[in-house]
């Protein structure tokens, strides 16, 4: 397969912001934030961002961020800015004809084999819009929304954060362009949501907890004013995740009680047992093994009921695998080295060949427990570091590219086993060489 082009640099961006405005990349995004906060918007806006921008990996912001440009930079269009809105997309809509009749009950999709481009093919381009939206436009999104999960599931986030950056953007295009009836409004918004959150999983597992907790934001919005309790819910869930991952207990445990509070009516206890099992790893951060042991015991008893209708697809990830794999991450918090890579084998174990990026977060697991055990066992340690190196460059992950070097930092104290010596050297090379690169 033919390597991607090299992206273009936003050299109109870049002297905007140099020669006009005078600010460095840092004193940019501040500014960002600032105004974003004075128009009422939530965003978190970093020179990271700012810099994709400039060196054109993201080749049209999303729409929240270009109602932000535009007024920052005196009523500049995306255009005027140096910004394209992408021309090589995936067709998950109809190919021809009006948009959106209500009783076009023809599915069609298309996607990439190589999860590489999965975006909304919508011709939209400066000062068209995309007329009437109907049931065929939300099918475009939710299929959207199925098929990063999807992918992501098998492939981690880095080839499809921009890809759903894109797919976001289009949707809130006909949000805001197209016109649609109200049953048909309350449907797109949701669907939008729940591509938001989407984005924001991939925002989050690429290692930008700022950009995730925006999206995490916008799809609780979207789930207030359409009225939908499950997006709510996984809109509530989902920041508990990101506030464990950044050291913050106490708001991990409240996200994750606010998400069941919802979540109780919905009459699923798949999803009751994945919120409680997010409470109990903030309880785990906290030290709290009381707490976290009573929130795993309810996690199972949930999780132990069958399987419903009421189940959201985008659950399908929280199989057996995933239930022992987030109680092996808590034991692990709580200095429960043996049960933690117990745990974590028996994720692997469970997880069998699906799900890729979790099956090597939770391998990684199994390694650095068996490094910092009470009683160390290197060459179990150095045999399931191995196994990760093998889902390398296939899955590309920020997480797991941590996970690895958390492995590596773990088993530098047992450096003169050959085992782990080999699998040192090994691991340099393949960072050295760009493998699993996010």
């Amino acid at each position: 397969m033919a390597d991607s082009p090299k992206p273009l640099p936003n050299d109109r961006l870049r002297a905007v912001r140099v020669l006009e405005l005078q600010k460095s990349r840092s004193e940019f995004a501040k500014r960002v934030n600032t105004l974003a906060r004075e128009m009422g918007e939530n965003v978190a806006c970093g020179t990271r961002l700012v810099a994709d921008w400039e060196d054109g990996k993201v080749g049209c912001p999303r729409a929240v961020y270009q109602r932000i440009l535009t007024k920052m930079t005196g009523g500049r269009s995306m255009a005027d800015l140096g910004f394209r809105l992408s021309t090589t997309t995936v067709s998950v809509l109809p190919a021809a004809g009006p948009y959106g009749a209500e009783e076009d009950g023809v599915e069609r999709r298309s996607f990439l084999s190589d999860g590489a481009g999965i975006v909304l093919a919508v011709p939209l381009s400066t000062g068209q819009t995309p007329g009437r939206i109907g049931a065929s436009e939300v099918r475009a999104v939710k299929a959207a929304v199925s098929t990063l999960y999807v992918k992501d599931h098998d492939h981690g986030s880095a080839p499809l954060r921009q890809a759903a950056s894109e797919a976001l953007h289009t949707a809130y295009q006909w949000l805001q362009s197209g016109t649609y009836t109200s049953r048909t409004e309350a449907k797109l918004r949701s669907a939008t949501g729940g591509l938001a959150v989407a984005a924001g999983w991939l925002s989050y597992d690429s290692g930008r907890a700022g950009d995730a907790h925006s999206l995490y934001g916008e799809a609780l919005a979207a789930a207030r004013i359409a009225g939908d309790p499950e997006l709510e819910a996984h809109a509530f869930g989902c920041p508990s995740l990101l506030a464990k991952a950044q050291g913050r207990p106490r708001e991990a445990i409240s996200a994750a009680q606010g998400a069941m509070a919802v979540a109780k009516s919905l009459g699923s206890a798949r999803l009751l047992s994945l919120f409680q099992m997010r409470e109990a790893g903030g309880w785990a951060l906290m030290g709290d093994a009381a707490a976290t042991d009573q929130a795993i015991v309810k996690a199972h008893t949930f999780y132990a009921k069958d399987p419903c209708e009421a189940d959201p697809p985008w659950l399908s990830f929280y199989a057996p695998g995933e239930l022992a794999g987030l109680e092996s991450l808590a034991r692990a918090d709580l200095g429960q080295h043996e049960r933690a890579a117990a745990g974590a084998e028996q994720a692997v174990l469970l997880h069998g060949d699906h799900f890729a990026r979790n099956h090597a977060l939770y391998t990684a697991d199994v390694a650095i427990q068996h490094a910092v055990r009470d009683r160390p066992e290197p060459e179990a340690a150095a045999e399931a570091a191995g196994r990760v190196l093998v889902f390398l460059p296939e899955v590309r992950s920020d997480r797991l590219l941590q996970s690895l070097h958390n492995v590596a930092g773990a088993l530098q104290r047992h450096g003169r086993v050959p085992a782990v010596a080999d699998w040192i050297e090994e691991y340099r090379t393949t960072a050295a060489t760009g493998g699993g690169r996010a």
